[in-house]
């Protein structure tokens, strides 16, 4: 476990779309209840060793004016009316006052958001990352975090994709390039306090 030594107070445990909308989907294994049981104990423990949670979520306008529409071969419609709760947290994240907030817009949340400011004025220079979809808003934070020079653990059992091929392309091709891959025991047993 020598490698995973990192100071707490520099930390955050980056929480992606685990929000209402989202966590519907079955999720790729690991399921979506293991995703948000993981991640939930993921935060407890983030909030007792003093290290920051920050939890995102994807949202937009209510016409959807906000929303990307690129020319794509697959791309990603609602087929169905957005609910008013759709960008909601779940109650599972118990959040916090002094969680910090992110609402994006797009799948990466950098981009368009004050994540970047808010972690560097707090001198948060390392990130746990967990969430759903591994293979989006995950990967995309992901890209993102690295090239701005973090430090990234990634939690591979707190994180599903939409196929299990995804997923493990996420986890064991492009992950292992940027960061750590370790599993939610083991980030909760560095986290300790």
């Amino acid at each position: 476990m020598s490698d995973l030594k990192f100071e707490l107070q520099h930390t955050a445990v980056l929480v992606i779309d685990l929000q209402k909308g989202i966590v519907q989907m079955p999720g790729a294994p690991p399921s979506t209840g293991t995703v948000v049981a993981n991640c939930a104990r993921l935060l407890t423990r983030a909030r007792q060793a003093a290290a920051q949670p920050v939890l995102v979520h994807v949202g937009g306008s209510p016409n959807g004016a906000d929303r990307l529409r690129p020319a794509a071969d697959q791309p990603m419609r609602a087929t169905v009316a957005i609910p008013p709760d759709w960008s909601d947290f779940i109650p599972e994240l118990d959040c916090q006052p002094s969680d910090i907030v992110i609402l994006k817009r797009q799948w990466g949340a950098f981009y368009g958001t004050d994540l970047d400011l808010q972690l560097r004025r707090r001198q948060l220079g390392t990130i746990i990352l967990c969430g759903i979809a591994t293979e989006f808003g995950v990967e995309s934070t992901a890209r993102d975090a690295y090239e701005h020079g973090y430090q990234l653990l990634f939690a591979a059992d707190a994180m599903t994709g939409l196929s299990a091929e995804s997923h493990a392309n996420s986890i064991e091709r492009i992950f292992p390039r940027m960061g750590r891959v370790r599993t939610t025991e083991e980030i909760l047993a560095a986290l300790q306090t």
